[in-house]
C-alpha cells in the first residue's frame, strides 16, 4: 500500500464509479474498488456500509438541507414557495459535480435494485418535506402534495442538468421546472 495519500473516501469514491462504468455494478466487487483506489477493504468499510453506500452516501444530508430550507423560508411564504427555497438550496450542493452526477446516475439507471433505493430515498425526502410543511401549519393533504411537487420539480431539474448537451445550472433548470408546472396550473 505503501506511503498515506490523503482523500480516501474521494478516491474510494472515483474508483467505485469507473468500476461501476466498466463492468457493472453487480460485477464490481469491495475488493476491487478499494485495490483500484489503493487501499485496504478495511478502509473501504470506515466510509462505506457496502459498495451501493458509495452512490447514496449523501442522501441523508441533501434531505436535511433541502427539509432546513423548507422549514427556514420566511412564514408568510407561500408553501410552493417555501419548497422554491428548498430546491434553491439543494442545487449549491450540486455545483460543479454534474459530471460526478451523470456517471452516478448511469450507474442507478442500469441497475434495478439502485432504481429501487433511489425511489425510497426520494420517498424519504417527500415524507420529510411534508412533515415539514405541516410544521408550517399547512394543512395534510396539501403538505403531502406540495411536497411530492418538489420532489417532482427536483427530478426533472436534476434530470435535464444530467443530459449530456446541458450547461445551464441545476438551480436555473428548478426554478424553469418550478415556473412550468405553475403555468400549466394556472386557472385560465
Amino acid at each position: 500500500m505503501g506511503r498515506w495519500e490523503p482523500d480516501s473516501r474521494g478516491r474510494l469514491t472515483k474508483a467505485a464509479l469507473e468500476l461501476y462504468g466498466e463492468r457493472g455494478y453487480e460485477q464490481t466487487t469491495v475488493a476491487e474498488i478499494a485495490r483500484r483506489a489503493g487501499l485496504t477493504e478495511r478502509t473501504f468499510f470506515r466510509h462505506y456500509a457496502d459498495k451501493r453506500e458509495v452512490l447514496f452516501a449523501g442522501s441523508g444530508s441533501l434531505e436535511e438541507l433541502f427539509v432546513q430550507a423548507v422549514a427556514g423560508a420566511p412564514e408568510s411564504a407561500a408553501p410552493i414557495d417555501a419548497i422554491a427555497a428548498g430546491l434553491e438550496a439543494v442545487s449549491e450542493e450540486f455545483v460543479g459535480r454534474r459530471e460526478f452526477a451523470r456517471q452516478r446516475q448511469a450507474v442507478i439507471a442500469a441497475n434495478a435494485e439502485l432504481q429501487e433505493r433511489e425511489l425510497i430515498k426520494l420517498a424519504s425526502i417527500s415524507a420529510a418535506l411534508a412533515d415539514t410543511l405541516r410544521r408550517r401549519g399547512v394543512a395534510g393533504p396539501a403538505a403531502s402534495l406540495t411536497a411530492e411537487v418538489g420532489v417532482a420539480v427536483f427530478k426533472v431539474g436534476f434530470e435535464l442538468w444530467i443530459a449530456a448537451s446541458e450547461e445551464r445550472e441545476l438551480s436555473q433548470l428548478m426554478r424553469e421546472s418550478l415556473d412550468e408546472l405553475k403555468a400549466v396550473t394556472a386557472s385560465g
